[in-house]
């Protein structure tokens, strides 16, 4: 027996396909710098091999009571002000964390709510060093798309609590810290299509040593008084089982003649050349990978390349912003100018596009 719909009425829907634009953007880095000759005294290396190795030469570690949520804030801050909103304007909030203390619930309703906007959208996009890129792309969609006129973007990571000090091969390189943006709608077109993407059959390239259940599985028979043997994990107990192990050599290899690709592709599809470029923006991953990543790109010699990794380590999804805050900041590329931007990592995912600098 067929039934009749009861609604034929036509379905009222929000406005679409407006324009976006980064509108406002901020960054936030910790007080404490660690230099390489502090983290020398961790793992068996030299200031010397680290530069070579990584481009790094200090990275800033977030105060002990300091959380992803407090780092947001302090970077969100000066992006509200960039973009002359305040917080009561805004129609979500998407943060980019994988470090944040809890599975549940996420970082963004808290940022939200202590920014003073409770009870608007808020989540938080897991995509690691990609994360940041994503949530551009996904706030871009929500403005076109009509549902929300503003949207705070936040990067925030805290990877000196998810690092093994003691890892000779990772200790050196990661760093704390948060950057923001607001994606707005425009006139005119300020943020281009994005490429995106991720390989699932490298997901254990970059990861954490044991899963939660791992170790929540064995931290439980631990406290029953079974003795516990972390050491496959690379590790002596529960809290270094839960940091990162990473892949050096293939995820290089994967960074330089991957991403390239992937940049070159957000040039063509923004309908520019290398050359209307006014700044290159990688994901602040290592100083060889960005060096590599220019020369395919056979960008202009003179085109500013942000190169914050030495001052910053590499710090997730907050890299990216991080870099586009300061090279604004200190007049190294000029307000409204267009900018190449990529983030890619843990996934493995990656995202790029080319924006309009606000």
């Amino acid at each position: 027996m067929s039934h009749s719909p009861k609604g034929t009425g036509s379905l009222v829907s929000t406005e679409g396909t407006r324009h976006t634009r980064i509108s406002g953007v901020g960054g936030y880095r910790p007080e404490r710098v660690v230099t390489n000759a502090e983290v020398c005294t961790w793992i068996d290396s030299t200031d010397e091999w680290i530069r070579e190795r990584s481009g790094v030469v200090s990275r800033r570690f977030a105060a002990k009571d300091e959380t992803v949520v407090d780092m947001a804030l302090e970077a969100a801050g000066p992006a509200l002000e960039m973009a002359g909103i305040t917080a009561d304007q805004l129609g979500a909030v998407v943060c980019a964390t994988v470090t944040h203390g809890y599975r549940t619930p996420a970082a963004a309703p808290l940022i939200a709510l202590r920014l003073g906007a409770n009870g608007i959208p808020a989540f938080d996009v897991g995509a690691a060093c990609a994360g940041y890129c994503y949530a551009i792309s996904i706030a871009s969609d929500m403005v076109r798309g009509g549902s929300a006129d503003h949207v705070l973007v936040v990067g925030t990571d805290r990877l000196s609590e998810a690092t093994n000090h003691h890892d000779r091969g990772s200790a050196f390189i990661f760093g704390d810290g948060a950057g923001a943006a607001v994606v707005s709608s425009s006139d005119v077109p300020g943020i281009g299509p994005t490429v995106w993407g991720s390989d699932g059959e490298k997901w254990d390239a970059i990861r954490q040593r044991l899963s939660w259940t791992e170790i929540q599985d064995r931290s439980e028979r631990e406290l029953a008084g079974e003795p516990q043997d972390w050491s496959d994990a690379g590790a002596e107990d529960a809290r270094s089982a839960s940091t990162l192990i990473m892949s050096g050599q293939s995820v290089f290899r994967w960074a330089v003649w991957s991403m390239a690709p992937v940049a070159q592709q957000a040039i063509d599809q923004a309908g520019i050349t290398a050359d209307d470029l006014d700044a290159f923006i990688p994901h602040q991953a290592n100083m060889r990978i960005i060096d590599a990543m220019v020369k395919q790109l056979k960008l202009p010699a003179d085109i500013p390349v942000a190169r914050d990794i030495a001052e910053t380590g590499n710090t997730s999804a907050a890299s990216v912003p991080l870099a586009t805050e300061r090279m604004l900041r200190e007049g190294e590329v000029p307000h409204g100018g267009l900018a190449l931007q990529i983030g890619f990592g843990a996934g493995l995912a990656y995202a790029a596009q080319v924006i309009r600098l606000p």
